[in-house]
């Protein structure tokens, strides 16, 4: 059989390197990557889920309202002071001897003695006095309570609702600077006006 004239083509030398090898994707750099592209995804949607659960918890407020009451008072509704309530007061001032005065107020205003209780000195500084109710019904005892103690806000929150150990509704104070004037220094012991 005759062989076939000789072209260009005969003289390509012929290499043992790979031919077309270039272009192969490489799979161990691709799994890597891959695995690092979803580590990432993972991350950011456990951060977005975590901040979405928290804005509807109410722990992150979108509305720009810092340390703004959640509930103001509702128009119609009149201050009662109803004694049936227990009342938590807590101090949130460097001064000492606030649970006293407050409590005083309002065992003159009626509330019994054993129905007012408290805690003084606490870490946190607060600025506004606030009287925290859970339910809507409970406002305007609410309302009352902020009028005895004059210059108080209220607030809806059901934050200090597991601090009643019993059936009857109670009413929580938060004592700030503005009720007992702490944004001067804190008179010493011997300086202290009593209660009245």
């Amino acid at each position: 059989m005759p062989h076939p004239p000789r072209d260009r083509f005969d003289e390509i030398p012929r290499t043992t390197g790979r031919v077309g090898a270039h272009r192969a994707e490489q799979p161990g750099i691709n799994g890597l990557v891959a695995l690092l592209w979803s580590a990432a995804a993972a991350l950011v949607l456990i951060a977005v889920g975590i901040f979405i659960s928290l804005v509807l918890m109410g722990r992150i407020d979108l509305g720009g309202g810092a340390g703004a009451p959640v509930a103001t008072q509702t128009p119609g509704v009149l201050a009662k002071i109803d004694t049936s309530y227990q009342v938590l007061i807590l101090n949130a001032t460097p001064q000492t001897g606030v649970v006293d005065q407050v409590r005083q107020k309002l065992i003159d205003q009626g509330w019994a003695g054993a129905d007012v209780f408290g805690s003084d000195n606490s870490s946190t500084s607060f600025d506004k006095t606030t009287v925290f109710y859970v339910k809507k019904e409970d406002e305007a005892a609410a309302l009352g309570v902020a009028e005895v103690l004059g210059g108080a806000e209220i607030e809806q929150n059901d934050h200090y609702a597991s601090s009643n150990g019993n059936d009857r509704p109670q009413l929580t104070v938060v004592v700030g600077k503005n009720l007992v004037g702490t944004n001067s220094p804190a008179p010493s012991a011997g300086d202290e006006t009593p209660a009245g």
